[in-house]
């Protein structure tokens, strides 16, 4: 082949991969979902950075801004903040208070995520976007040049994710018209934040982790999705605690393996609330008189964690509607 030909190949193969990544929500590396979908679980190793309390406080974006200023001007932007977060204006931030801010911050970054991609799928400017077009925005490339992806791993890629993509779709599509309006995209996107979805979030886990196709997860299969055995060495410890996880939480049936239901129980756990956990650690920390709110004087006191926190989303806050969160 030409140089010129290998050429536009390796940029065609490029561009294709790209935009089938771009849009796949699909890989995570954290198993766990919670309708906050920037809040984890806290990193055992956080405890002294507060990275975890700076994202929660102030949404991943605004953190890494946030990181840029002075400390004059975090305490400044942060006492506006708070006056956002005080909202019956007494004075004291209550855990209450502090929760919903939080998960007002998540839910704007999935709207805002969804409008940054928006106009590439919307090629008609009708304020839907049908299946064809994500299609053809996402896999165009892969249909229109299927000869140059024959003998390629990522045939094998394109022809697993696009029925894929095809079924999340359809799912998310509430009144089966295969045109999706942005709540149904939003869906579409990010269907751990649907009730409607949530049985697609536990099938694509279910199909990411299971590599013997038997229908279900076993041991190694969880541990493997988490975890490379690059070499013969002994595992981790943190590796042999998820083996005990596995045995002891994950597995209710003790039949060594995961069905749909145990899946469920795990990556979608009912009785956890992320944002409500944040917020008491945060008052925890910054309630000097422990009163179990925290005073504005408080919560400057201890800035540090909190303009790392995902409490804080400050730019927006400070110029948009509030009426809008």
């Amino acid at each position: 082949m030409a140089r010129g030909g290998r050429l536009g190949l390796a940029l065609g193969l490029l561009l294709a991969l790209v935009l089938a990544l771009r849009a796949k929500p699909t890989v995570r590396k954290e198993r766990v979902v919670r309708p906050d979908s920037e809040l984890g679980e806290r990193p055992p190793e956080d405890n002294q950075s507060f990275q975890y309390d700076h994202e929660a406080f102030l949404g991943k974006e605004d953190s890494k801004t946030f990181d840029q200023l002075s400390p004059d001007e975090s305490k400044e932007r942060l006492g506006k903040i708070v006056d956002r977060i005080d909202s019956d204006g007494d004075g004291l931030v209550t855990t209450e208070e502090l929760k919903l801010w939080i998960k007002r911050v998540q839910k704007r970054y999935i709207y805002d995520n969804v409008a940054k991609v928006w106009k590439d799928y919307d090629r008609d400017k009708d304020e839907k976007i049908s299946w064809e077009e994500y299609k053809q925005a996402t896999y165009g490339y892969y249909l229109g040049n299927p000869a140059e992806f024959h003998d390629s791993s990522d045939h094998h890629t394109f022809k697993k994710m696009l029925p894929r993509d095809e079924r999340r779709f359809k799912a998310s599509d509430l009144d089966g018209d295969l045109t999706a309006t942005r709540e149904e995209f939003t869906a579409f996107l990010h269907p751990e934040e649907f009730e409607h979805m949530k049985e697609i979030v536990v099938l694509e886990t279910l199909e990411d982790i299971d590599k013997n196709g038997d229908g279900f997860v076993d041991q190694d299969e969880y541990i493997a999705d988490m975890f490379s055995h690059e070499d013969n060495g002994p595992e981790p410890d943190w590796v042999l605690s998820e083996r005990e996880q596995f045995n002891d939480f994950r597995d209710l049936n003790k039949d060594g393996k995961l069905d749909k239901d145990e899946i469920r129980h795990w990556i979608l756990p009912q009785d956890y609330d992320h944002a409500q956990a944040e917020a008491r650690h945060l008052v925890y920390e910054s309630d000097k008189n422990k009163d179990e709110m925290l005073t504005k004087e408080e919560i400057l006191d201890n800035w540090n964690m909190f303009v790392g926190s995902q409490a804080t989303n400050y730019g927006e806050d400070l110029t948009k509607n509030h009426d809008e969160l």
